[in-house]
């Protein structure tokens, strides 16, 4: 298990528990943190943007082409940083222990 800090989009600070292995959406949406993950992880909502905080983009990863994709869509409707990334493509393991996300707001 990773210990994940999240800052949820009332503020709120708290820390989950993510199963290693698992998509990084399952956890959130299971913590009830706000992600919704309505098509399930397979890259086509957006309703698990999450922004990674600075000093972990590098360690969650690179974005695929489909992701990059899915971003650039939700672009007219919520703000992209740096550290935008869909949870459903984050891949939880031991190197993610201390991971600090910060939920997007809804796509409406």
């Amino acid at each position: 298990m990773a210990q994940i800090h999240v800052i949820q989009r009332d503020g709120s600070k708290r820390t989950i528990e993510a199963p290693e292995g698992e998509p990084l959406m399952e956890a959130l949406r299971d913590e009830n943190t706000g992600v919704e993950g309505t098509c399930g992880g397979t890259c086509s909502c957006g309703t698990c943007h999450v922004y990674v905080a600075g000093d972990w983009q590098g360690k969650a990863g690179g974005r695929s082409d489909e992701e990059d994709m899915m971003l650039e869509a939700l672009e007219e409707y919520v703000e992209l940083r740096p550290g935008s990334r869909l949870a459903c493509r984050i891949e939880v393991s031991n190197a993610l222990d201390g991971l600090e996300v910060e939920i997007a707001p809804p796509v409406e």
